[in-house]
């Protein structure tokens, strides 16, 4: 998992159902992982790890997304690819893994609502309170921007709701899917200077990660149950918040750096998860009886661990 080291994790967590289905099949028809499966209700503790690892994984699969993509502007396409492919490690294993254990994926008519309520609160509390101190702060790009994702999250909104009525009384139709404007983040600097609006953007990027992750595996059960309109609805409005949403609050952030920099960053974030913050969560959870999230934990350290040294044997290469 990747922590951005100059920024604080801010955890938002969600409460989370209990109950834990089946992992949804991976996007492109793979299988997922073999699920360390919970036989009983979790602790809220251990249910709060869960939540915690992942907002975790989510960030990591779009930050090193990121980090893959200026190493091949680099001329690196060896560390473009080891970016890449630990990316899909922690999308489509730990975090999917997590999802399943902690029960985020529920009926499509749940899943509707839960998506509901995270746009509701973005669109009519977050980012409006975000572009507002944005301005007062005199990050005028950063408040435009707010202002902006904070519209698109009441469309979404809105379509989810049209999608609910479709899917649970067989009105209407679910509607189209959104087309994302991608933007491309190319290694940069700051383009804010308040730390409150550094905070805020840490705070949003997050945000949209974990929402896209969290879209796709709707995305995979909505699929699942036959309903393909709304698997396209998750899919396009996933991809907004990736690569339109969160790529333009990292342009602002100035979250890609140099190759270098990144796989230092990479390698200070997976050392710090191998070595206190998966440990941390599996302790919890062995003390009250949680045994198989508890060996999810001490697992996904064990990636972690490893995925430390891959970053840290190409960055040796780089000197």
């Amino acid at each position: 998992m990747f922590r951005h080291s100059t920024r604080m994790f801010i955890a938002g967590l969600c409460a989370l159902a209990a109950a834990a289905p089946a992992a949804p099949a991976l996007a492109g028809g793979a299988p997922p992982p073999a699920p360390h499966t919970a036989t009983r209700a979790l602790h809220t503790q251990t249910l709060t790890g869960l939540a915690a690892a992942m907002k975790g994984e989510a960030y990591a699969y779009a930050a090193y997304s990121l980090f893959a993509a200026e190493a091949d502007r680099q001329g690196l396409p060896a560390v473009g690819r080891l970016f890449l492919s630990t990316a899909q490690t922690e999308l489509n294993e730990h975090l999917r893994e997590a999802a399943a254990m902690a029960g985020t994926v529920g009926s499509n008519a749940a899943n509707l609502r839960q998506a509901i309520s995270g746009e509701t609160y973005e669109h009519q509390v977050m980012y409006r309170r975000f572009a507002e101190q944005a301005r007062a702060d005199g990050d005028v790009q950063a408040a435009n921007l707010f202002s902006e994702i904070a519209v698109d999250e009441g469309r979404h909104r809105d379509a989810f709701r049209t999608a609910l009525t479709s899917t649970t009384t067989g009105r209407g139709t679910v509607p189209a899917p959104w087309k994302a404007d991608v933007v491309s983040v190319p290694a940069g600097l700051p383009k804010v200077k308040a730390a409150r609006t550094k905070a805020n953007l840490d705070t949003a990027l997050h945000g949209e990660a974990l929402a896209h992750a969290k879209y796709m595996l709707f995305a995979a059960h909505a699929r699942q149950t036959g309903n393909t309109a709304l698997a396209r609805l998750w899919e396009g409005t996933a991809a907004v918040e990736l690569h339109e949403h969160l790529a333009g609050e990292a342009v602002l952030a100035g979250l890609v750096h140099t190759t270098k920099t990144d796989l230092r960053t990479a390698v200070a974030g997976e050392h710090n998860e191998a070595t206190t913050v998966y440990p941390t969560f599996a302790e919890r959870a062995t003390a009250v009886g949680d045994t198989a999230a508890a060996r999810y934990f001490r697992d996904t350290a064990a990636d972690e661990a490893r995925h430390a040294a891959a970053f840290q044997k190409a960055l040796d290469r780089l000197h």
